[in-house]
């Protein structure tokens, strides 16, 4: 089994987040909304629940299209996507943190 982000971590795996750490994970690509459910694990059914909010909030945008596929990007400019990147950031500077600290203990333990 695959290990889980940071982010998923603390939020669980509710599918809104599992989305939106996909997006975060591939961040400068862009997918189907099929790719998206695959990427994040989820139905098809459950990503379309959870659509309407995600676009709503900007938190994705359209790169191109092709015939009714559209293709989605994480929009990085967004000021609600900005934040949870900066939370990712977060998390991954505490983990840092916490792993040198361990690191540290051990050593000293020696």
């Amino acid at each position: 089994m695959e290990e889980r982000s940071l982010l998923l971590n603390l939020t669980g795996d509710m599918p809104l987040f599992k989305i939106i750490d996909f997006l975060l994970e591939n961040k400068g690509s862009d997918f189907s909304k099929l790719d998206i459910s695959k990427g994040a694990e989820i139905s098809r059914a459950t990503l379309f629940n959870y659509w309407n909010e995600i676009e709503k909030h900007g938190i994705v945008k359209v790169t191109r299209s092709f015939g009714k596929t559209k293709l989605y990007i994480l929009n990085v400019k967004n000021p609600v996507t900005q934040k949870i990147m900066e939370l990712e950031k977060t998390l991954i500077a505490e983990a840092m943190n916490k792993a040198y600290n361990k690191k540290k203990e051990i050593i000293v333990e020696n």
